[in-house]
């Protein structure tokens, strides 16, 4: 099976696996069967299990341990750290998906100013393991990389635009499925993003890439590894404008609580990527 194929598989299943996230997170406690959360999500529970570990690669029972916020509140106890020993490793994303190696490009403050006039962007829709994804690409590298409940929404083209109000866009699906392919297939590699934001945003962003995979770091964390303690709202806010979805992982942030805080593209999706990164990287128990 190639691996666009297996994309297509695993954005097919994602809404149903959403579903049983969202079933999992209320009723861990409970340890429920794989027959009750089957039926849960309205499939049987031989289809269930062969669709789940499609999509996750390892099965239910084993998924399960890692939806709980025990687990991100354990993680969070080891903030610091994470964030020290990755940042000590430079800026490589340790553990990253795939081993994917993403560097970023800043745009100058006259480009900034210019809102994007004079530069070309190709984008397209794609399937992910979390459902259909928008991409957006300049001749820089990767600029967006948005979230969609529905493969045929305009919405995140039209919320990129705004980002980029005088660039001209142009869909170009062969080009951008190479893209999608490298990011959550099993191709390695360098793959480089063309950003624009503020020097608080792009140094927000730089660290988010410094967390490795599997592991998640509270707000006032993030803060104080910058050098900026008390400042966990700007922080926050920083984060939330994170154009480049998954691959500057902002979903591994959360309150210092350990719940789960508002993510834009739906805290369900958020869930996901926490459990399948923890599923992938965390030892075998």
């Amino acid at each position: 099976m190639s691996e666009i194929t297996e994309l297509q598989h695993q954005s097919r299943d994602y809404a149903r696996v959403e579903r049983a996230i969202s079933y999992l997170e209320e009723n861990f406690r409970d340890q429920p069967e794989l027959e009750t959360v089957a039926e849960a999500v309205g499939l049987s529970t031989a289809h269930f299990q062969r669709m789940f570990k499609r999509w996750a690669g390892i099965s239910p029972k084993r998924f399960v341990q890692y939806l709980t916020l025990d687990h991100a509140c354990q993680r969070l106890a080891d903030s610091a750290s994470v964030l020290d020993a990755s940042y000590d490793a430079g800026l490589s994303g340790p553990g990253r998906l795939h081993d994917l190696f993403v560097t970023y490009e800043a745009m100058t403050p006259g480009d900034y100013k210019r809102d994007g006039d004079g530069v070309g962007i190709v984008y397209g829709v794609h399937p992910s393991p979390f459902g259909p994804c928008f991409i957006g690409e300049t001749e820089r590298g990767v600029c967006a990389l948005r979230f969609a409940d529905d493969a045929a929404s305009l919405a995140p083209l039209e919320d990129f635009k705004q980002r980029w109000c005088n660039a001209d866009f142009r869909e170009d699906h062969h080009q951008t499925a190479g893209t999608a392919a490298r990011i959550f297939g099993a191709a390695g590699g360098e793959l480089a993003l063309d950003l624009r934001g503020t020097n608080f945003q792009l140094k927000v962003w730089e660290a988010l890439l410094r967390i490795p995979s599997g592991a998640v770091v509270s707000y006032d964390a993030l803060a104080g590894a910058l050098d900026k303690p008390g400042a966990a709202r700007a922080v926050g806010s920083a984060v939330a404008a994170n154009p480049v979805s998954y691959l500057i992982p902002c979903h591994r942030v959360i309150r210092k609580s350990g719940r789960f805080h508002n993510y834009y593209w739906g805290p369900e999706r958020k869930r996901a990527m926490l459990a399948w990164e923890a599923a992938h990287f965390a030892p075998a128990a």
